[in-house]
């Protein structure tokens, strides 16, 4: 009997070879630092790891002390954005495959809210101009089922109730950076999610808010924020159709 010739097996894939990379992290603690300083770590990595699992390495087998806010890690709570290679990003959502690893990742926290310790900032200051917009319905009155919207009235502010506020839009902003009394963009979107909202009856009340000197006349449509949103919310677009409300009195 001949021998038949049989095909080699297909080889197994190669296994994905992880690499080292370099993160500088500005660290700060008040209770020791007067100033924040840079401090360089060396983690290994896969090129599908995130930024959050680099510095979840760090801080479970390096150093326990490194604080940064982070909880669905999965772009939905907002909680862990932060500045990474000088631009506001989700860490959750920043692969590293995306950043250029023959050199330092910089990681920092948001500019513009006080910083509390190494990437975590004070959000007060956010979510106080968050609820100064009136950020929910209202509509005196009562009706005995649900309140119907068409399908183009829902569009027509679609895209700004996808705000996760993660502060990334805000944080970005270079009027911000220097007048912590601007509203800043994250409040205004969420304004504008109700002020276009068909159900809702407090449009002016939202206009009369954001026609201030520290409202919609601030920005200087830099797009900053339209390019930092996780999201993809068209924020600078957002912000000039509350302008165009407000000059019109109506939206």
């Amino acid at each position: 009997m001949s021998n038949a010739v049989m095909d080699k097996a297909p080889a197994a894939d190669a296994p994905i070879q992880k690499f080292t990379a370099t993160l500088s992290i500005r660290r700060f603690d008040p209770d020791v630092d007067s100033e924040p300083h840079w401090e360089e770590f060396s983690v290994e990595l896969l090129p599908t790891d995130r930024v959050l699992d680099a510095l979840h390495q760090i801080k479970w087998e390096q150093d326990g002390s490194l604080t940064f806010r982070r909880s669905c890690a999965h772009g939905v709570c907002g909680s862990d954005a932060m500045r990474i290679n000088g631009r506001n990003r989700l860490a959750c959502k920043t692969l590293m495959k995306d950043l250029d690893i023959s050199k330092p990742i910089t990681v920092e926290a948001i500019k513009g809210l006080p910083l509390e310790k190494d990437l975590v900032v004070d959000m007060d200051p956010f979510f106080a101009s968050y609820r100064e917009i009136q950020p929910f319905l209202q509509a005196s009155s009562k009706p005995e089922k649900e309140r119907l919207q068409s399908v183009a009235e829902r569009a027509r502010f679609d895209d700004t109730t996808k705000c996760i506020l993660c502060a990334a839009c805000t944080s970005s902003c270079p009027v911000f950076w220097t007048d912590g009394q601007y509203f800043g963009p994250a409040a205004i979107v969420n304004a504008h999610r109700f002020i276009f909202d068909s159900r809702d009856e407090e449009a002016k009340v939202r206009l009369d808010i954001l026609n201030d000197k520290e409202g919609v006349w601030r920005c200087r449509t830099t797009f900053n924020c339209t390019d930092a949103c996780p999201r993809g919310i068209q924020v600078t677009q957002a912000i000039a159709e509350v302008k165009a409300a407000v000059l019109r009195g109506r939206p």
